[in-house]
């Protein structure tokens, strides 16, 4: 089912969202010290805001906000808290949120539109395989997603392909929840003990993570790895603990579509301006519904480019491209400026290389420094000129590449207390 504000006219949707915006802005003034503060501090009259370009007049809200001011954000008492999440802290030090019950329906209700979207009913079973603790959102909202919508749920957790397959076999799901380099390994788990996959009931997997598309939504290379060998569809999704929400793609699959009742978008220049139609800018969002700890105009780290033409599912509603890059990791290296993911696909495209981790510095003289770790069974001249002269042509950069066994970069990608591998080591705020 397709809520109807989702099938509106773009007008119809702005005018909508504009209702919800005066809404949330009243709750606001009256319900959160931080921004009750900076309304005052700003001179801003809450009751001028009456279209969302009206956004502009409004100062955003950064990451360092939420970590330096993190308690201020909270907009009801103490014995309102039902759920505690953390962030995963990538790009700094984790910030708390907190859940009252009604963000939690409003968190099903998100979930279960966006697995909706992505075609699964509750005719479906869905496998989960990320973690459901550690202060995880993602895999509560998973699972709360399919309870709201009727669908099976297996909590499997994360790793561990013996276990995935054992659910796999025995309960029939028809949906997985994983990293999309998790489903590689699945699919060798599969070839190493003669488990053939056509069988296997799956018919697709929502992917979390990691990039599945390139910028025009042509599968990526690690998504052409995964359905050369296992005929499953792949459907993106992009979410995050601070937005309470996500962009599921749909059988279209040209993007994550917006759920205009559960959040408001804007993407941003360098000037917090919006960016002209079709450009990349930062994506900042706007919480509605959310009763616990709303945000204003939060800036994401995140650089997307919106697509707005009317999707062929039925929806008009605009739509995420994939992520082209954390602002915070862009590289600017030897006059190119570029995103991990950009190398992400890269070194997919060597079935050498079993796993790797991104490392960037700044040398002595102010310039990025790009240093990538591999593993591989093969280890050879060969394989290291063969990537660097694949870099060389992709993207017109050559990087220090260097073998270490796999088992330093496993330490590396899953330190203490992470909840997801980590792919990019950036040492460059802590150089400065």
């Amino acid at each position: 089912m397709i809520p109807e504000i989702e099938k509106a006219s773009a007008q119809d949707i702005k005018t909508f969202q504009e209702e919800k915006l005066k809404d949330l802005l009243q709750y606001l003034n009256t319900q959160s010290p931080y921004y009750k503060r900076m309304f005052k501090e700003q001179n801003i009259d809450i009751n001028s805001i009456h279209r969302l370009e009206d956004l502009t007049k409004i100062p955003t809200t950064t990451k360092d906000q939420l970590q330096q001011y993190n308690n201020d954000f909270l907009c009801v008492p103490k014995n309102k808290i039902i759920d505690y999440v953390t962030t995963s802290g990538t790009l700094g030090d984790p910030v708390t949120f907190a859940l009252t019950d009604n963000d939690l329906n409003r968190l099903a209700h998100n979930e279960a539109m966006s697995f909706s979207c992505s075609g699964v009913t509750e005719n479906d079973i869905m496998q989960l395989m990320t973690t459901i603790d550690r202060r995880f959102m993602a895999g509560l909202a998973y699972f709360l997603g399919a309870r709201k919508l009727g669908a099976g749920i297996i909590r499997v957790g994360a790793g561990i392909p013996e276990l995935q397959w054992d659910s796999i076999l025995k309960f029939k799901p028809t949906y997985l929840i994983a990293v999309p380099s998790f489903l590689l390994k699945l699919i060798e788990h599969a070839k190493q003990h003669n488990i053939d996959l056509k069988k296997s009931g799956v018919k697709g997997a929502i992917c979390i993570g990691e990039p599945l598309r390139n910028q025009d939504f042509s599968l990526n290379t690690l998504a052409e790895k995964i359905t050369s060998q296992w005929q499953i569809d792949l459907y993106s999704t992009y979410a995050s603990t601070e937005m309470n929400t996500a962009f599921n793609e749909c059988e279209k699959q040209q993007g994550g579509h917006h759920h205009p009742e559960l959040i408001i978008v804007e993407i941003l220049d360098e000037n917090d301006q919006p960016v002209s139609s079709h450009d990349v800018g930062e994506l900042t969002i706007t919480t509605l519904g959310v009763e616990g700890m709303p945000l204003l105009r939060f800036k994401t780290g995140d650089m997307v480019q919106a697509h707005t033409e009317a999707c062929g599912c039925g929806r008009n509603t605009m739509r995420l491209g994939p992520v082209v890059g954390r602002k915070k990791q862009m590289i600017k290296y030897k006059g190119t400026t570029l995103y991990p993911p950009a190398m992400d696909n890269i070194l997919n495209d060597f079935n050498e290389v079993e796993s790797y981790i991104i490392e960037i510095s700044s040398n002595s003289i102010g310039t990025d420094e790009i240093y990538i770790k591999i593993a591989t069974k093969t280890p050879t001249d060969n394989l290291l000129s063969r990537i660097k002269d694949h870099f060389r042509a992709k993207l017109r950069v050559s990087p220090r590449i260097e073998i270490l066994d796999k088992k330093e970069i496993q330490k590396l990608q899953f330190p203490i207390m992470s909840r997801k591998p980590v792919m990019v080591i950036d040492k460059r705020h802590n150089e400065s």
